[in-house]
């Protein structure tokens, strides 16, 4: 990665621009065109150094729910059950853990009842039970990567 695809990840991650072409305006902010941005942007996921690019939404905001999930994989079923929690239109993270419990996910939905059903399901497909963790008060920290020194347009405004 140069420094230019270090401030792309930089903008993406923490001023991704609300417009009718994004990727436009992140060029001008980098000195790209849109096209060089995509294709640098299109570079780095095939790299799997972006694996995901959306929104992040505050659950509770929106009438859902949230709750924190750990499971104990065996190693001969992890892939497998990693593929079907990730399928799961629910989950928004998931980690692997040097720990017993070492697959913690977190999932969302339009009610409790909806996220148990959920996790039910991934328990059905790959019969792997799935402790539930739902929480009693939010913490919400800002989690960004910072790649560059320079300031992205957001943190400018």
């Amino acid at each position: 990665m140069d420094a230019t695809d270090k401030r792309i990840l930089d903008i993406i991650q923490t001023g991704f621009p609300i417009a009718p072409r994004p990727y436009a305006v992140v060029g001008e902010w980098v000195g790209l065109t849109e096209a060089e941005t995509l294709a640098r942007v299109r570079a780095l996921r095939g790299k799997g150094i972006i694996r995901r690019i959306g929104a992040n939404f505050q659950s509770a905001r929106i009438g859902f729910f949230s709750t924190l999930c750990a499971a104990s994989a065996p190693e001969d079923k992890r892939e497998a059950f990693i593929q079907v929690v990730n399928a799961h239109p629910g989950v928004t993270h998931n980690y692997l853990r040097d720990h017993p419990l070492n697959i913690w996910f977190t999932m969302i939905g339009p009610s409790r009842e909806a996220i148990a059903e959920g996790l039910a399901e991934i328990t059905r497909q790959t019969g792997i039970a799935i402790l539930n963790l739902p929480a009693d008060r939010l913490f919400k920290i800002r989690v960004d990567f910072a790649l560059s020194d320079a300031e992205t347009p957001a943190e400018e405004a």
